[in-house]
């Protein structure tokens, strides 16, 4: 192996090496022509690192100048060996972020990990969530930290769902989707391999009858997963004709739901195995 380290003082960001990080908006970074083609970004030290603990492949590393001299940034660059380190000033990389840039700022473009099979990712799971058509990544990402932490063993992805290995999604999460197995599922929407698992399927839903979410029968459940819908529209009426039951969170002073994400983590609370 390669163990020298290659840092490269970029004068402008128009130079060819960094060229994929010119895409950092671009939620379609994984769908791009090679070399982009199976990347996603990292950001921020800790996740970073996290990242690289868990096994990633990094390919290249964008950081500040002055981060490369400090300590985390060399136990970083020293994780990374034989691959380039771009740096450059705080005004060369503002050009790229438009804001003022925080003291360890840095990116590392790492090759995408090979997609799970729906049912690998259940495997001796007993709490699962399945994310039908959330749009925004920093929701995504909040949704995967709550199931990290809270005893949700594996996530499941609609095809229409964003991607968890968006860039927001990613730093906001705090690498927890590098931690919790998950896949995509086909168009059945994963229903036949939960069912197949022994799966009893719930979806959080605001419609009268089902269950409230402090219901004793829950939790007496061995395996559960849960639906969690579109920001907007909610689930759709295919989930919902298939799933088992549905779900509420009782609530007060006229509020009638919560944001997906904020509604995740108190179910994936309520419902975590005795």
């Amino acid at each position: 192996m390669n163990r020298e380290i290659h840092i490269i003082k970029l004068e402008s960001l128009r130079e060819p090496g960094p060229g994929l990080y010119y895409h950092l908006t671009d939620p379609q970074l994984r769908s791009k022509q090679e070399p982009e083609k199976g990347v996603f970004i990292a950001e921020g030290p800790k996740v970073v690192h996290f990242a690289l603990k868990c096994g990633l492949k990094p390919l290249s590393l964008l950081m500040r100048q002055k981060f490369t001299e400090a300590a985390p940034g060399l136990e970083i660059i020293r994780l990374c060996p034989g691959i380039p380190v771009y740096t450059a000033e705080d005004s060369v990389l503002e050009e790229l972020t438009g804001f003022r840039l925080q003291r360890s700022w840095v990116l590392c473009a790492m090759k995408r990990p090979s997609p799970l099979p729906v049912a690998e990712a259940l495997q001796n799971a007993r709490r699962a969530a399945v994310l039908e058509g959330i749009t925004e990544p920093s929701n995504a990402g909040a949704i995967f930290r709550s199931a990290a932490a809270l005893g949700v063993d594996a996530v499941l992805l609609t095809p229409d769902c964003c991607d968890p290995l968006h860039r927001r999604s990613v730093r906001v999460c705090m690498g927890a989707v590098f931690r919790i197995p998950w896949a995509r599922t086909g168009e059945d929407l994963g229903f036949k391999e939960l069912q197949k698992a022994g799966f009893r399927t719930f979806g959080m839903a605001l419609q009268p009858g089902g269950f409230t979410l402090d219901d004793p029968a829950l939790a007496s459940e061995n395996r559960i997963a849960l639906f969690l819908g579109n920001e907007d529209s909610g689930l759709s009426e295919k989930v919902l004709h298939q799933c088992d039951g549905t779900v509420r969170i009782p609530m007060a002073r006229g509020i009638d739901s919560l944001n997906v994400a904020a509604a995740a983590a108190v179910a994936f609370w309520q419902l975590r195995p005795r």
